[in-house]
């Protein structure tokens, strides 16, 4: 339910239980969001597969060089010519371009101004640059933005893996009170009161009914799933060009692949995850309460303080690091694994810290190499093109927009929010 009211020029908006202020705007014309000056144009859905995808009848089937491969065993630790996981994959062109567009579109939150790329942002890794995100209304989170890249392999979602599934993921921050702050009804109120989306979903689903909450989530997984990242210089050294790497980059690789440092033993190659829960004793910034991860239950106590391992792909673009963006670069996190075995644990926790967690007391010039070496996994390649203009209506959040456009983008967003609350065309 949102209701709005009029108070000395100011529009209170309420959303979710949360009242907003914002100043009323001059009058607000469609030609104010989409630049065109009327209503947006037709968009049609894509019917060919993103790059690194085949179709396969009506589904976009992953191809890579990774697929030539045998199984993680019997290939040392960290060994270069590995398979990867199962990758999730089978959706139709039309389903992964309709998330595309969902994933960028502020309409999917309860303020109209922040979409699912506010936080996780292409030119940052698909994280947002801050220790902890921030939610709709401003509330600080509890963790960091993970990565999307490769998100299509893992098996465990979210830093503390209490999701299995990208669908089960991707309904979390829609209405999370601290993140995009919905509710399924306000959601499915707006897409359906939108034609175009009315039109995209019954185009990706073959459905002729109103949008469901089940086709929203599917059409974000689809997205999500796309996200590819396996053309790194990292990647032309595994598949044989070793020129691909300097003699830094190697002498990190393989730091971080030896049994004193132990970093590709949870870090495991090819996805550089082995998709695992670790307890290691990261430190919490300064003023924060520990946070107890996977293991805040009784149930699971033993992993009290563990976290997922995060893939290591893109790994030089999503600073801060740890889930709570305690370390502001990449040789800051490797020093914290050579300052010794529990070292951060607070007073009073009694931690079953991962068994690889040791003391490899590498030097600096050892940390600094590791970290040269991460920055080799870099590859955003097939990073997808930002919607020209989204069905909504909406401008794309400023958080992805060109700096110069970014304030024009938010007032427009406000404004549009504003004027839909003022004419109750979002009452229920």
């Amino acid at each position: 339910m949102t209701s709005s009211w009029n108070i000395a020029g100011t529009v209170l908006l309420l959303w979710a239980g949360t009242v907003v202020a914002m100043p009323r705007l001059a009058a607000v014309t469609v030609a104010d969001f989409t630049g065109s000056g009327g209503a947006p144009a037709q968009i049609e859905l894509s019917t060919t597969c993103p790059p690194s995808f085949e179709l396969v009848g009506q589904q976009c089937k992953l191809v890579n060089l990774y697929q030539q491969y045998d199984s993680l065993q019997s290939k040392g630790v960290g060994g270069t010519k590995t398979a990867l996981p199962a990758a999730r994959d089978g959706f139709s062109p039309q389903q992964i371009d309709l998330g595309r567009y969902l994933f960028f579109d502020p309409l999917l939150s309860a303020n109209k101004q922040q979409a699912c790329a506010s936080c996780h942002q292409p030119d940052k890794g698909f994280t947002d640059g801050k220790a902890v995100s921030t939610g709709a209304f401003g509330q600080q989170g509890k963790r960091s933005a993970p990565t999307l890249w490769n998100v299509g392999f893992l098996q465990k979602l979210f830093w503390d893996g209490r999701s299995p599934s990208l669908e089960q993921q991707a309904a979390g921050p829609l209405f999370a009170p601290d993140e995009m702050a919905n509710t399924p009804e306000q959601l499915l109120h707006d897409l359906n009161s939108n034609p175009q989306y009315q039109r995209l979903f019954a185009q990706a689903f073959a459905s002729t009914g109103p949008v469901e909450l089940p086709q929203v989530v599917t059409a974000l997984a689809a997205f999500q799933s796309s996200l590819i990242s396996l053309n790194s210089r990292y990647d032309h050294y595994a598949h044989g060009f070793h020129q691909a790497l300097n003699e830094t980059e190697i002498k990190g690789m393989n730091v971080f692949r030896s049994f004193v440092a132990r970093c590709a033993e949870c870090h495991t190659p090819p996805l550089f995850t082995n998709q695992q829960i670790a307890v290691i004793g990261t430190p919490e910034p300064e003023g924060r309460p520990f946070d107890a991860g996977a293991g805040s239950t009784a149930e699971t106590a033993k992993l009290r303080g563990g976290f997922k391992v995060p893939t290591l792909r893109n790994v030089a673009l999503t600073a801060p690091y740890m889930h709570s963006g305690r370390f502001a670069s990449l040789e800051e996190a490797a020093e914290f694994y050579s300052k010794g075995r529990g070292h951060a644990v607070p007073k009073g926790e009694n931690l079953l810290l991962h068994w690889h967690i040791w003391e490899p007391k590498l030097s600096a010039e050892e940390n600094q190499q590791i970290a040269a070496f991460l920055h080799s996994l870099t590859d955003q390649s097939l990073t997808p093109q930002l919607p020209a203009q989204l069905p909504s209506g909406l401008a794309l959040p400023a958080e992805v927009r060109p700096a110069a456009q970014a304030s024009v983008s938010t007032i427009k967003n406000i404004s549009q929010a504003a004027a839909l609350a003022t004419n109750g065309e979002h009452e229920q």
